[in-house]
């Protein structure tokens, strides 16, 4: 096993034990800003697989996100089924929340990809990673200028959480109806 795999093996086990420096870290996430932007991505294997490189115009956001269900207010003008409900989910995943909140703050980057970092009673948080539109060294890289040339990628459910709250990422048998996407599969 090379060194990214004892890397991956040691997080691994400190999220399964959930250790003393998973609670501190994460104990200082909590009053950092909802978005921060971080020196160097704190799972260095995952980021890899996902297709971060430390190169100019590669930026790691970190992205706190409150955990739960939405409450609905409280029903007006009786009690029909359609106005039962007071808790709902969101149809996207909180994850692909957070790479919307990364892309409004950061306006001038478009999203590559982004990983779950940790989480505690009340937040989750996630790392997107982000490309420069305007660096160099990104548009001349041919893996990622294909990437900045989608503007607004992470707002039209193209990123691989995008995907997959879109129902997309599976293909073959039971998936006639997901395609193009499951928002635009109402049927009558």
């Amino acid at each position: 096993m090379g060194a990214y795999g004892y890397i991956q093996k040691s997080f691994r086990e400190e999220y399964k034990a959930r250790s003393a420096e998973l609670r501190d870290r994460i104990i200082a996430w909590r009053k950092e800003p909802s978005v921060e932007r971080v020196a160097r991505p704190t799972n260095i294997t995952r980021a890899r697989e996902l297709g971060y490189k430390a190169k100019q115009g590669v930026i790691v956001v970190r992205v706190r996100i409150r955990r739960g269900l939405r409450k609905r207010v409280k029903p007006m003008g009786g009690r029909k089924p359609s106005r039962s409900g007071r808790f709902f989910a969101y149809r996207p995943s909180s994850q692909s929340v957070a790479e919307g909140r990364a892309a409004r703050k950061f306006s001038n980057c478009e999203v590559l990809n982004s990983y779950y970092v940790g989480a505690d009673g009340d937040y989750k948080f996630f790392e997107v990673i982000l490309l420069d539109r305007s660096n160099p060294s990104i548009t001349g890289d041919r893996h990622y200028s294909t990437v900045v040339d989608q503007k607004g990628r992470v707002f039209r459910g193209l990123t691989s959480s995008g995907r997959r709250h879109r129902g997309i990422i599976k293909r073959g048998f039971g998936t006639s109806g997901n395609r193009p996407s499951v928002r635009s599969n109402i049927r009558a």
